[in-house]
């Protein structure tokens, strides 16, 4: 079917779904958001707390390494509390990997550069096996096995993608196909091209991320760039913002980026201007308050905060909650795009807040409601 607006329409490119736990990747799957915890693994208390965190801003998959027998031991109890799936992260040592799938993990992650001979891979595809357990063949341009980088002279993106295939190729040789594949890189270049590529060479769902993106400011616009680049053109199944920062911020990073190319929907959507001299009331500090205030809201809502008439009543006709800045302290409040109240300063922000919480509440009970109706019949 055609769209409204072709325009902003984003055709997925069609890969095979796999289950990592509970949460389906690939096919027509909603892309899914994942961070890793930064915590001591052996820190059981403070690992569960960190993927509370996570699991409260919405993740739909956390990763933890698994460094040493140490971890994996701990890994197992880790599993028990956590209430979304668990991705072990392995490197070097691939008994981690028999340790981590007998512990409970619902993915494993291995490098192909580093993992070791395919008689290992081999080792660690039998543990999946007998566990239940998803693989992500995780290639890192600054990881390549040695002659490959011999072969092409450099991390590449042919070079990238002839590692991945060389060990989709061990996996599928011991029938087992419930993987999914990364080529990341820091290079913004090197990373899209090895994606476009391999989406090229085959329909195994994609984990995307531009790794070592840096701090939280400079990996955000990094990451946005890099997978903005690959979501746009359909390419894409799940994904991972790598930040110097507190992993929430990598979750939190990872919605924007896919609401704002229409692909995934969670909390409130906040359009605002810039401000400039004609703005009616702090736009800067008050956008500021309410995204801290308006963070615990799940649902999907856009929210438009404008500081004056100029582009006021025309975003706020496209929000579902609009305040357009006015004179003399009194501003205009929008309702589904149209006006219905002025407000003043001092009531403003908790004003503002009150709408969106009880508006939530209605979009939720209404689907509740919804759900509830063909049991009903």
């Amino acid at each position: 079917m055609s769209s409204v607006r072709p325009y902003r329409q984003i055709l997925r490119r069609p890969s095979r779904q796999i289950m990592v736990g509970s949460v389906p990747v690939g096919g027509d799957a909603p892309i899914s958001v994942q961070s890793m915890t930064n915590t001591k693994t052996t820190d059981v208390a403070g690992t569960v707390d960190q993927i509370r965190r996570l699991e409260e801003a919405g993740a739909d998959i956390v990763r933890v390494s698994c460094p040493d027998e140490e971890s994996t031991a701990a890994f197992k109890d880790i599993v028990r509390h956590s209430n979304v799936p668990l991705v072990a992260d392995i490197h070097f040592h691939y008994k981690r990997a028999l340790e981590a799938a007998d512990a409970g993990a619902a993915c494993l992650r291995i490098n192909p550069g580093n993992i070791g001979s395919e008689d290992r891979v081999r080792e660690v595809v039998r543990a999946a096996k007998a566990n239940g357990c998803s693989i992500r063949i995780g290639v890192n341009a600054g990881s390549l096995e040695r002659d490959l980088l011999e072969q092409y002279g450099e991390p590449c993106p042919e070079a990238m993608v002839a590692s991945a295939q060389r060990h989709m190729a061990v996996l599928q040789d011991n029938d087992f196909q419930e993987f999914k594949i990364s080529v990341k890189a820091s290079d913004v270049f090197l990373a899209v091209a090895a994606y476009m590529q391999l989406a090229e060479a085959c329909d195994y769902p994609l984990h995307l991320g531009i790794t070592e993106a840096g701090g939280l400011r400079g990996g955000t616009v990094k990451s946005a760039v890099g997978m903005g680049n690959l979501l746009w053109a359909g390419i894409g199944d799940t994904i991972r913002v790598s930040l110097s920062a507190d992993p929430v911020e990598e979750i939190k990073v990872g919605f924007e980026i896919l609401k704002s190319l229409g692909l995934r929907h969670r909390g409130v959507r906040v359009i605002s201007c810039p401000s400039c001299a004609r703005q009616g009331f702090d736009v800067i500090k008050t956008v500021e308050t309410l995204e801290e205030r308006l963070a615990h809201i799940a649902t999907p809502m856009t929210l438009s905060i404008i500081g004056c008439v100029v582009n006021g009543p025309g975003e706020a006709r496209e929000t579902d909650i609009g305040l357009t800045g006015g004179g003399s302290g009194s501003h205009m409040v929008y309702v589904s795009g149209v006006k219905d109240h002025t407000i003043n300063d001092e009531t403003m922000v908790e004003h503002l807040v009150s709408m969106v919480e009880k508006k939530a509440a209605e979009i939720e009970a209404a689907k509740a409601e919804e759900a509830e109706a063909p049991a009903a019949e």
